[in-house]
Parts: C-alpha cells; structure tokens; sequence
C-alpha cells in the first residue's frame, strides 16, 4: 500500500531525475565548448617534450611549458606560477567581450580605441582602462568556465597568477570562448601583433600554419618574466602551446628561451619548423622585445 512514504520516494525519484537531465545538459554545454566544430587532432603527431625540456634545462633562469590537443596534453612544470605581466592581456580581451552589455551588438569606437592597442601592441594604459570595466569576478568566472585550476586575478593585472597548463587550456579554446558576434574581431587582434612584439613562439611557427598569441613580459615584482601562449591552426588542426619564464639575464634571453622551447615542442608539425634549434645557453642576442 503507497503511502506518504512512497510518495516520498516517488518525489525523489522525480528530482534524481530532473538533477540528472541538468547534468546531462551542463555536460553538452561544455562538451560544445570543448570541441570547436569540425577540430581535429593533428593526425600522428606528438611534441617533442624530452628534447624540449632537456633544452630548457640548460637555460638560466626557470621554464615551463605546456601543450593541448583536441584529445591529449603534454606539460613540464606546468603548474609552475609567475606573475602574468601582460600574458593576461588575452583574458581580458575575452572577458570584456563575453560582458552581458557587450555581447550581442557591434563595439563602438572608443572600445576598438582600448580593445586592438592592449592586443596590438600590449597598451598597459588600455589594460588599465579595461582591466576597471572589467574587474576581478569577471576574470575568475572566465577561468572557472576554462577550468584553470591556479590562475588568480591581481588588483594590478600585471600581478595575476598563471600557469602555463592554464594557458595552453584557454588558447585551445580562445575563440570559441568569444561570443559568435566578436569572433572574428578579437582573432583579427591576436593574429594581429605587431612585428616587433613576434619574436619567441611565432618565431617557431611550423609552415602553413596560422597563429593567434600574447607575450607578456617585464621585472620587477614579475621577476623579468617572459611568457607566450598562442593557439596553432591548420584547417582544422589546432594545437595550443604555452611557454612561460622567470628570472631571464634579459628579454632577449627570454625571447630566445620561448622560440628554442617552442622548436623542438612543435616540431614535426609540418615536416619543418622555423626557428633555429639553438643550443643551450645560446641566444643571447641582441634582440629586446618592446612593449
């Protein structure tokens, strides 16, 4: 006989399943940012982690590095921390253009005036302008939806906390993250980097294939830090790669750090990479990276 007990159960049973239609849609959701449509994992194809984290060994100061397919990652101190510097400029692009007011209808002029310097050419005072529209919540809601597991947003930008893991998750999925509305744009501004800014992972770029970035670097409380992190596209093959340093004798250092590390990870992408193979404790040029 069915009592208030097994009306009970039966209201459980409802909610069990209500609970697990939610899930089930939540996983859709995010299983549709995962996998942008159509992307594929390059066929064959590994980074060469052993040369690259022998190499780095050899280099003063600290790497890390990290790499993502559509189905595998690859890591070496890949939840090594440093401060962002301007790395975290892609994250703020992301977030101002995910904003509720922003999403849906076309940018004016005075955001394009912020947006393409802080991209372009890594505009501090643009940052600091939209760093204040932005704001802290907004940047940690971006990396929870990413599912960074150490970034941590600074009062300063320039002081946020990254990993190079982190990063290689967010530029694996950096366009996808944009609203539809904005896609192309805020692509247009990562492909878009100024000349003098593509030296270290750009510089590595395997032919034929097409690369959206961001450098960050600086001294100071960012220990004379030199970070890259960029998504790789050919056709459909995507790979992500992020390099992240401290403690470099010099930018140049730096530089020449991120595009030996980059190198020997992506080499074999497409039969040849560009980039010298530098030895150890080479590099010291006299390129100097401007901001």
């Amino acid at each position: 006989m069915e009592g208030p007990r097994g009306v009970a159960s039966l209201t459980g049973e409802r909610l069990a399943c209500a609970t697990v239609r939610r899930i089930a849609v939540t996983a859709l959701l995010f299983s549709a940012l995962a996998v942008p449509a159509g992307a594929e994992t390059p066929p064959g194809w590994r980074p060469d982690v052993a040369a690259a984290r022998a190499w780095a060994a050899g280099r003063a100061g600290d790497v890390s590095f990290a790499v993502r397919t559509e189905r595998r990652a690859w890591s070496w101190r890949g939840a090594a921390q440093y401060r962002s510097a301007s790395l975290v400029k892609a994250m703020l692009l992301v977030a101002y253009l995910r904003r509720g007011d922003v999403r849906r209808r076309p940018l004016r002029a005075d955001e394009r005036a912020l947006l393409g310097p802080m991209i372009r050419v890594s505009d501090n005072r643009a940052a600091d302008a939209v760093h204040a529209r932005v704001g802290l919540a907004a940047l940690s809601a971006l990396a929870r939806r990413v599912g960074m597991r150490h970034f941590f947003p600074y009062p300063v930008w320039g002081g946020s906390t990254v990993t190079a893991s982190d990063q290689a998750r967010l530029f694996l999925r950096i366009d996808r993250l944009v609203p539809p509305r904005h896609r192309d744009y805020a692509m247009r501004l990562l492909r878009g980097i100024v000349p003098a800014q593509r030296w270290g992972i750009p510089a590595a770029r395997p032919s034929g294939w097409r690369i959206a970035f961001k450098g960050g670097w600086g001294r100071g409380v960012t220990r004379q830090v030199d970070h890259q992190a960029a998504l790789l596209t050919n056709g459909r093959l995507r790979v992500s790669i992020a390099v992240l340093t401290g403690d470099n004798p010099s930018n140049a250092y730096g530089a020449a750090t991120l595009e030996g590390v980059a190198a020997r990870l992506l080499r074999g992408l497409a039969g040849t990479v560009r980039g010298k193979l530098v030895g150890a404790r080479s590099g010291l040029g006299t390129v100097q990276p401007s901001r």
